[in-house]
């Protein structure tokens, strides 16, 4: 599903350098819960963002299912991260002026012109979602009357709304307490069962990384098992 080559960033900081990935190699495979372990600065959300195309490597390569992403060009690259890859991060970015349903369907919105799909085949797909995510009431509600979990799951079925293969996931539990945070994991499970997803999550949380498939660790710029 997804492939990464020897992946080096290096970051420039006037005259000083900072390696953050040291030759990274990685396979995923379709259909896997992995999960990117490693203390804060370790560089997971780093190796997150080259992995999904948000930031290119200073070296290296990155194929989803033997398409080198990095080769693409920034519109094919942007349409690629819209309509086959889901992004949840720890801050949920919600629009406040925007209801659930409203915030759900943004991505969608913006694959429109190139979807089949009419606007209430999108609407019934999000309400159907944010049911399974328990949210079905909550739908005609505003960011500001929710919960922090509640936010998190709408933020999760925003990213699921194109039905994306692959789902990126950067401390999604990361300002919840270990209950809800539990319970957004499982979620995320749940639906990577049910949609037949392939999920990466990184998180320094060892105990919820226990979910999942195969666990890596990230230390000083390098991937082990």
């Amino acid at each position: 599903m997804l492939e990464a080559r020897n992946i080096h960033k290096l970051f420039h900081n006037g005259k000083k350098q900072l390696q953050v990935l040291k030759g990274i190699d990685l396979n995923i495979e379709r259909g896997k819960f992995v999960a990117i372990v490693g203390p804060s600065g370790a560089g997971k959300s780093t190796l997150l963002h080259i992995l999904g195309g948000l930031d290119s490597p200073t070296q290296g390569k990155v194929a989803l299912r033997g398409q080198d992403i990095y080769s693409l060009g920034d519109k094919e690259l942007s349409r690629l991260r819209n309509r086959e890859i889901g992004f949840v991060f720890q801050f949920y970015h919600l629009l406040p002026e925007f209801t659930v349903l409203e915030n759900v369907l943004l991505p969608a919105l913006i694959c429109r012109s190139i979807s089949a799909k009419s606007s209430q085949q999108i609407k019934g797909q999000a309400a159907g979602l944010l049911h399974q995510a328990g949210l079905g009431y909550r739908q005609g509600h505003f960011p500001g009357q929710l919960s922090g979990g509640e936010k998190q799951r709408v933020a999760i079925i925003r990213a699921l709304i194109n039905q994306p293969q692959l789902l990126f996931c950067d401390e999604p539990t990361g300002n919840l307490d270990s209950e809800t945070g539990s319970e957004i994991i499982r979620l995320i499970n749940d639906l990577r069962l049910k949609n037949q997803m392939t999920v990466v999550m990184v998180t320094h949380n060892l105990e919820l990384a226990k979910i999942c498939d195969r666990v890596y660790h990230l230390s000083d710029g390098i991937l082990v098992n």
